[in-house]
């Protein structure tokens, strides 16, 4: 590869491929969501569903690596994520071979923050954001049943607020009837070509 075309294709957009990217306050149901469609989509190559990187163990209502804070600050600096973020006292990271399945025109879908999705729309080609929501008081009965925060922490989990504006979600899904109705719109939009 040429200098003048390695350049090229570092400063743009990463694609031909799709991110999915599934946001939305905790409780929403975003990993029961993305668990449903990961079960749909489990014998096709062209969907992707990476495991995210979370300094914390795994737990029942998420499949995720884990790393501790030193190690992952050690994989940031030595480029593994293809982007990251902190949120809840947590770092998050998503693998950088994702990049490699967008270049190869496959769709991934992963559950990342509110708070990266403008720099996920700079550095990807095709973003399309689906927000997962449901009203407070739902969110606050799934945060108290998952028996991972605090009540203090539940209550600041629920009051995060990420405007909307500068979220511009291309989907919404308001996870308040069955869990196979969401699953359902949710493969509608990764199924749909843009």
């Amino acid at each position: 590869m040429t200098g003048a075309l390695a350049t090229l294709r570092a400063t743009s957009p990463i694609g031909p491929g799709r991110l999915v990217a599934v946001v939305g306050p905790s409780g929403a149901g975003k990993d029961t969501l993305i668990a449903g469609a990961r079960a749909a989509f489990r014998d096709e190559k062209a969907v992707v569903f990476p495991r995210r990187v979370i300094t914390r163990p795994p737990t029942d209502s998420e499949d995720n690596g884990t790393l501790k804070d030193a190690a992952f600050d050690r994989a940031v600096e030595n480029g593994l994520f293809a982007f990251w973020w902190q949120a809840h006292g947590l770092k998050y990271g998503i693998p950088c071979i994702v990049n490699d399945d967008i270049r190869a025109g496959r769709t991934v879908v992963c559950n990342v923050s509110r708070a990266i999705v403008g720099e996920l729309r700079t550095k990807y080609a095709c973003v399309e954001v689906v927000l997962v929501t449901a009203p407070a008081d739902v969110l606050a009965t799934r945060l108290v049943g998952r028996a991972r925060e605090s009540d203090r922490l539940i209550m600041q989990r629920i009051k995060r607020r990420i405007p909307l504006a500068d979220l511009a979600a291309d989907h919404t899904i308001e996870n308040t009837g069955t869990v196979e109705s969401a699953v359902d719109t949710l493969l509608a939009v990764i199924r749909r070509r843009p």
